[in-house]
C-alpha cells in the first residue's frame, strides 16, 4: 500500500475517526441509560410492584447471568474476532433492544393479571443445579414481574457486554498508534453521561402527570436503544468503507482458534488487569444501582410544593440543559489550544456545575443529587487519557483510582450518616463525595482499557476483552444480589425503603477497593520486572 493511499483513508482523517468514536459513544450512552433505568426509582418499584431489596438486587444481578454462567461473553469475543467489529456492533444493538422490550412488558400494567404473570408466579421457583450452587437468577416468592424483568435484563446484558467489547475493539482499530487512551477515555466520559441522564429522567417519566407509572421510564430507555441500533448501523457503513480503503478483512485471513484463549490466560499481566477490573467495577456499577436509595436513607429532604417551579416538570429540562453545558464546556476545554478560551470554558463549566448542584438541592431529590456523578469525569477523563497516551503511568493511575474509591465508600458509610438532619451539610458532603467517586471512575478506563493491547496479540484482542468482561461480569452479577441480601439481613423489620442502614454494604464495597489497591501495587511491581509497558506512553514520539 503506497504512502499516498494511507493518507487518504478515513482512519487518517481526525474528523472521520472521531466521528466513528462519536457513533460508538452515543450507542453506549443509550445503553448506560437503560442499564440503570430502574435504579433511581427503587422505592417506586417497592411501592408499585412489591419488589423488596432482595428482589431488586436479584433482578439487577440477572443482567450478567447469561454472560457469566452460559459463557455468552466468551462466545461474543469469538464472534467479534471471527465476524469483525461492524457485524458484532449491529448484532449487539439488536440483542439489547429485544431484551429491553421484554423488561418493559414485565413492569407494564399489561403484565399485571395476565396469564404470563400467573405462569411466572407458578414457575421458575426452582432451577436444578443453579439452586444447589446458590447462583439461580430466581427464587421462590420472587415477584413474577421481577422474574420476567430479569429474563429481559439477561438478554439485554448479553447485548450490552457484547457492545462493550465491540466498542473497545473498534476504538483500537480506528485509533491504534494514535490517541487510543484519549479516545477510550472520551468514549467512556460521554457514555457515562447516560448515568446522569437516567438519574434525572427515569423518575421524571415515572411520575409524569402526577400519576406513577414505572413502565414509562423503561419505555424511555427502549426508545433510546432504538437510537443506539441506528448509531451502530451508521458505524457499520463507515467501518466497511474503511476496510475497502485499507484492504483489511476484519481478521478473516487469520481466523480465531480456541488455543488463542490459552495464550491469553498464560499472561500474568492479563490476569492482574482482569482481577483488578472485577474488583474495581464491582464496587462501582452495583453501587450505582443502590446509590439513589442510599442517599434517600442518609439525607434529610423536605417535601417540595408541586405547584412551585422546583416541584414542576420544567425544572427537569432546565437542569438537564445546565448539565449538558457543564459536560460540553469541560469536555471541549481539553481540545482548544488558546489559553484564554480554555480557561473561559472551564470557568463556565464550574459556574454551571454550581448552578446545577444548587438546583439539585432545591429540588430535594436524591436522584438529582447523584446525577452529578459523571460530570467531573467528563471533564478530566480526556486529560487523563491524553496523559497516558503521551506520558504513560497507567498502572499508577489505577492505584490512585482504587485509593479514591475506598475513601468515597467509607465516607458514604460513616461520614454522610453523621449529617443526617443537616439538610445543607449532608447534601454538600454527598455532592463532593460523588464528584470524587466520578473522578476515580474516570481514572480506571483511561488507564486500564488502553493497556490490554499491550498484553496480547492484536488478532485476539476481541477475545481478551471478552475474557476480561466475563471475569468482570462475575462481580457485576454477584454484588447487586449481595447488596440486596445484606440490606434485608441488616435491616430486619424495615418496611420503609427510605429508612435502610447502608453501612454494611458500603463497608463491603470499600473492602473491594482495598483489594483492588493491593492488586494495583502488585501490577506495578510485575510491570517493572517484566517490562509490560503499562507505565509507557501509547504514542512514541
Amino acid at each position: 500500500m503506497s504512502e499516498t493511499t494511507v493518507k487518504t483513508t478515513l482512519r487518517d482523517s481526525a474528523a472521520m475517526r472521531w466521528t466513528a468514536l462519536l457513533l460508538l459513544a452515543l450507542a453506549m450512552f443509550c445503553s448506560y441509560i437503560f442499564m440503570d433505568i430502574l435504579s433511581p426509582i427503587k422505592d417506586l418499584m417497592a411501592e408499585t410492584r412489591g419488589w423488596d431489596s432482595t428482589a431488586f438486587g436479584t433482578m439487577q444481578g440477572a443482567e450478567t447471568f447469561l454472560n457469566v454462567f452460559v459463557f455468552f461473553l466468551i462466545f461474543a469475543g469469538i464472534i467479534l474476532d471471527k465476524m469483525g467489529v461492524r457485524f458484532t456492533a449491529v448484532l449487539s444493538g439488536a440483542v439489547m433492544l429485544v431484551g429491553a422490550v421484554i423488561k418493559w412488558y414485565a413492569v407494564s400494567g399489561s403484565f399485571i393479571g395476565s396469564g404470563l404473570e400467573n405462569w411466572f408466579t407458578a414457575n421458575l421457583n426452582y432451577i436444578p443445579v443453579f439452586d444447589e450452587l446458590g447462583v439461580s437468577p430466581f427464587y421462590r416468592g420472587m415477584p413474577a414481574s421481577a422474574k420476567l424483568a430479569a429474563c429481559g435484563f439477561m438478554i439485554f446484558g448479553c447485548g450490552c457486554e457484547m457492545a462493550g467489547i465491540t466498542v473497545s475493539r473498534g476504538i483500537v482499530k480506528w485509533f491504534k498508534g494514535r490517541e487510543t487512551a484519549l479516545a477510550m477515555g472520551s468514549e467512556m466520559a460521554l457514555a457515562r453521561l447516560g448515568v446522569a441522564t437516567c438519574m434525572i429522567f427515569s423518575p421524571f417519566f415515572a411520575k409524569l402527570g402526577g400519576q406513577v407509572d414505572v413502565s414509562r421510564s423503561v419505555a424511555f430507555g427502549v426508545v433510546l436503544l432504538c437510537i443506539a441500533l441506528i448509531m451502530f448501523i451508521v458505524y457499520f457503513f463507515m467501518d466497511r468503507k474503511l476496510d475497502a480503503q485499507t484492504g483489511e478483512a476484519e481478521d478473516k485471513d487469520d481466523p480465531f482458534k480456541v488455543s488463542d484463549i490459552g495464550q491469553i490466560l498464560r499472561s500474568g499481566g492479563f490476569w492482574l488487569v482482569a482481577l483488578l477490573c472485577v474488583l474495581y467495577y464491582s464496587a462501582i456499577f452495583p453501587f450505582q444501582k443502590y446509590a439513589v436509595n442510599m442517599l434517600q436513607c442518609n439525607l434529610t429532604f423536605h417535601e417540595v410544593d408541586p405547584a412551585s417551579f422546583w416541584g414542576g416538570s420544567a425544572v427537569t429540562i432546565v437542569q438537564y440543559i445546565i448539565m449538558l453545558v457543564v459536560a460540553a464546556t469541560s469536555f471541549s476545554s481539553n481540545f482548544v489550544k488558546g489559553r484564554n478560551l480554555k480557561y473561559t470554558l472551564l470557568g463556565i463549566a464550574v459556574l454551571a456545575l454550581i448552578v446545577y448542584c444548587y438546583m439539585g438541592y432545591m429540588r430535594q431529590s436524591a436522584e438529582t443529587v447523584f446525577a452529578v456523578f459523571p460530570l467531573l469525569a467528563v471533564g478530566i477523563t480526556p486529560i487523563l487519557g491524553n496523559y497516558v497516551d503521551h506520558k504513560g503511568k497507567a498502572a499508577s493511575m489505577l492505584l490512585l483510582g482504587s485509593l479514591l474509591l475506598v475513601f468515597c465508600h467509607l465516607t458514604f458509610a460513616f461520614v454522610l450518616p453523621a449529617f443526617k438532619g443537616n439538610a445543607v451539610g449532608g447534601v454538600v458532603v454527598a455532592y463532593l463525595t460523588i464528584l470524587v467517586l466520578g473522578a476515580s471512575f474516570s481514572l480506571v478506563p483511561a488507564a486500564l482499557w488502553p493497556s490490554v493491547p499491550k498484553l496480547v496479540d492484536s488478532k485476539i484482542i476481541g477475545s481478551a476483552y471478552a475474557l476480561i468482561f466475563w471475569i468482570q461480569n462475575i462481580g457485576l452479577w454477584l454484588f447487586p444480589l449481595l447488596i440486596g441480601k445484606v440490606l434485608d439481613k441488616t435491616n430486619p423489620g424495615v418496611t420503609d425503603p427510605t429508612q435502610y442502614n447502608y453501612t454494611a454494604p458500603l463497608v463491603m464495597l470499600a473492602c473491594l477497593g482495598i483489594a483492588a489497591l493491593l492488586l494495583g501495587l502488585l501490577l506495578k511491581v510485575v510491570d517493572r520486572k517484566k517490562h509490560l509497558g503499562l507505565e509507557e506512553p501509547n504514542i512514541t514520539e
